[in-house]
């Protein structure tokens, strides 16, 4: 079955599985759907389009919603630890009519160990259920994209004043948090003033220390975001696209932020570069 909503394409798949193993810092991972209404121009999950039906249309115009997908997590025990999500964001525009990741945390086992990570503040909604998991924390992707860039990077996404927001809120209810600051690009991770990159960060650790249990730092995967990615970043910001498919240029730069992180005197989980 397919319907528009949103100006997304949803197609209604019957999944086999809800729980699939996984080598990103869990053991298994949940995706209530696949593909994202978000749409972000660097989203490193689009390789999914090569095994999808061409009709389907361009990444981030369609999404595949598991219809059976709370039935398949309901009566299930889990050794290990649950993520949530890879190949989507489980709270997604459509999630607000759909609720199949609600769904599917109704009937999660509440001794999993899980951790969600989103762009959305559409998690708020689920507090009530979060709160009977008895280990569990929500994580935030963090940037500071504004106006332009938000409009090209991540266009359906919520503003990130909203995440940290959200961030806020969910400490405040008991929920053990973490800020996921990605993706950080030369030049572009910075302050509404335009200060540089070391600056931009230090303003989001500056809005989020006193309610984030720790961070992820993410640094652009120039390759893994895609050809058109690229292409867009070198016509709109030339001196980002410079460094960034320069390996010098762009290690030194990796290297200095590295630096500037470990003074910031924050819990820091990883750091990621590919």
């Amino acid at each position: 079955m397919e319907e528009s909503q949103s100006m997304i394409k949803i197609i209604e798949i019957k999944a086999k599985e809800i729980f699939t193993k996984t080598k990103l810092e869990a053991d298994y991972v949940i995706n209530p759907y696949v593909g994202c209404g978000h749409n972000c121009l660097y989203c490193y999950a689009k390789f999914i389009a090569r095994w999808r039906p061409i009709e389907y249309g361009k990444w981030g115009t369609w999404v595949e919603a598991k219809i059976n997908g709370p039935e398949l997590a309901k009566d299930r025990k889990v050794k290990g630890t649950v993520f949530m999500s890879s190949i989507c964001d489980a709270y997604q525009p459509i999630e607000k009519e759909l609720k199949f990741t609600r769904k599917i945390l109704e009937n999660l086992d509440k001794n999993a160990k899980l951790s969600i990570l989103t762009k959305s503040d559409l998690v708020l909604r689920d507090i009530d259920i979060l709160k009977q998991f008895k280990n569990i924390e929500v994580g935030l992707t963090i940037n500071s994209f504004i106006g332009k860039t938000k409009n090209i990077f991540e266009p359906g996404a919520p503003e990130n004043q909203q995440r940290i927001s959200a961030l806020q809120r969910l400490k405040e209810q008991g929920i053990k948090t973490y800020a996921f600051v990605s993706p950080i690009i030369p030049e572009l991770i910075a302050s509404p003033a335009g200060a540089l990159a070391k600056e931009g960060l230090q303003d989001i650790i500056n809005k989020t220390r006193n309610f984030v249990d720790y961070y992820w730092f993410e640094f652009l995967n120039l390759r893994g975001a895609g050809k058109e990615f690229a292409q867009v970043l070198q016509k709109e910001f030339p001196q980002s696209y410079k460094i960034v498919s320069n390996e010098i240029l762009y290690k030194d730069f990796i290297d200095k932020t590295k630096e500037e992180i470990s003074s910031f005197n924050i819990k820091v989980r990883e750091i990621v570069k590919h």
